[in-house]
């Protein structure tokens, strides 16, 4: 047989990434699903496990930065020069990244922090994904259409957890979230505290930890994220909103009380896909990619497909094919058994299976597969995030002890 010579191996198609190898979440070891449970059991919740070790303190604080992944954090020490001095000189080291969780989207992380459990599990695995009952997507960050939060994800948070056993409980966070679904279902129990600026959340926050003997309080801040989408993370508008969450920080820091802890953490992080980049992938102008596909769910660097009856063997092998190394492509048995939901194997509720996508994408790079014409918002953003790469997986677990 003849051996192809060296311009057929250069033009050859590239060969389609293995699921095997696409890096997992530190389910049950070092994930944000990790981070309140082991904070709380330091408070004497009972019932809460993880592997996380965090040593005890009597009044916990975790700061939550949406889109602060940890490889743009370490990136930017001139902007963030307190956060910069959190950071550890070692990989081993207190402070070391944790993983958000699949997909690292904010709706997932934020429910996996609340809850305290895998998205397997607290059942939003993805920005928009069927409902079985329903028969459409819902998006589970906007909450559309409306669906009962409870049914949806029927477990207490760890706030409702503490506040039962005598923890005193807060979230500190911006007014118009008090009353969201998702805030009902993964962030509440205790004190929800409406506060505008970042500076007042910040003073509210420390104000709440020496409230009490033993307390519990939770704030955030988003706009980090929005301008992260907006402009990129290679942005000056991104630095300067990093660079104030850097001072809100200190702020709060500097305001703990005694026998305090404070954790800085975030959602996920973000990578940047300029417009016109010939890394997007346009679902609505493909017709490969269209083929078989009833609903594209979930963003651009995390698609859930859900396939006509019959077609989702072939719409996994056109996926395949078509984005070959950009993508880490797996059907729905695959991904939950190779542990992109929750351990693997076993880390995906009855009720939430059906959710998933027939086919689960995970971009690689800083490709995307958007949606110029159903999704013309989510299309035109230039940070996105939600897959599995390190620049989207990988979050900071910062900590402030007095």
């Amino acid at each position: 047989m003849a051996q192809p010579t060296t311009t057929d191996q250069a033009f050859s198609e590239p060969a389609p990434l293995d699921p095997r190898t696409a890096p997992v979440p530190r389910y049950g070891t070092a994930s944000l699903a990790d981070v309140l449970p082991a904070a709380a059991s330091g408070l004497g919740v009972p019932g809460l496990r993880t592997r996380l070790a965090l040593e005890p303190a009597d009044r916990v604080c975790v700061f939550l930065v949406d889109g602060m992944g940890w490889d743009i954090l370490r990136a930017h020490p001139a902007y963030a020069p307190f956060l910069t001095s959190l950071l550890p000189s070692s990989a081993n080291g207190t402070g070391a990244p944790i993983t958000s969780g699949f997909p690292s989207t904010t709706a997932t992380s934020l429910a996996s922090v609340g809850t305290g459990r895998v998205p397997g599990a607290h059942g939003l695995p993805g920005y928009a994904v069927l409902d079985p009952e329903a028969g459409q997507l819902m998006n589970q960050l906007r909450w559309q259409p409306w669906t009962d939060p409870y049914r949806w994800q029927p477990y207490p948070t760890v706030f409702q957890l503490a506040d039962a056993a005598g923890i005193e409980t807060s979230q500190v966070s911006a007014p118009h979230f008090e009353h969201t679904p998702l805030t009902k279902i993964a962030l509440s129990g205790g004190t929800f505290l409406g506060k505008l600026s970042g500076e007042d959340r910040m003073d509210l926050a420390a104000q709440r930890l020496a409230a009490a003997d033993r307390a519990l309080v939770y704030t955030y801040y988003a706009d980090l994220d929005g301008n992260g989408h907006r402009y990129g993370v290679d942005s000056d508008a991104w630095r300067g909103q990093l660079a104030y969450v850097d001072r809100l920080a200190q702020r709060l820091a500097e305001q703990l009380p005694p026998r305090s802890v404070l954790y800085i953490t975030a959602d996920h992080g973000m990578v940047d896909v300029p417009p016109g980049d010939e890394s997007r992938f346009d679902f609505d102008e493909d017709w490969e990619l269209g083929a078989g596909v009833a609903l594209l769910g979930g963003e651009g660097r995390a698609r859930h497909l859900y396939a006509v009856p019959g077609a989702a063997a072939d719409v996994h092998t056109v996926w395949r094919e078509v984005l070959a190394d950009q993508a880490w492509v797996a059907t729905r048995d695959e991904a939950i058994e190779l542990g992109w939901f929750g351990p693997p194997g076993r880390g995906v509720d009855e009720r939430v299976y059906g959710r998933i996508g027939d086919v689960v994408v995970a971009m690689s790079g800083t490709a995307a597969v958007i949606a110029t014409r159903t999704e013309p918002k989510e299309s035109a953003l230039v940070g996105m995030h939600g897959s599995v790469t390190p620049a989207e997986q990988f979050v900071p677990l910062l900590e402030v002890r007095t």
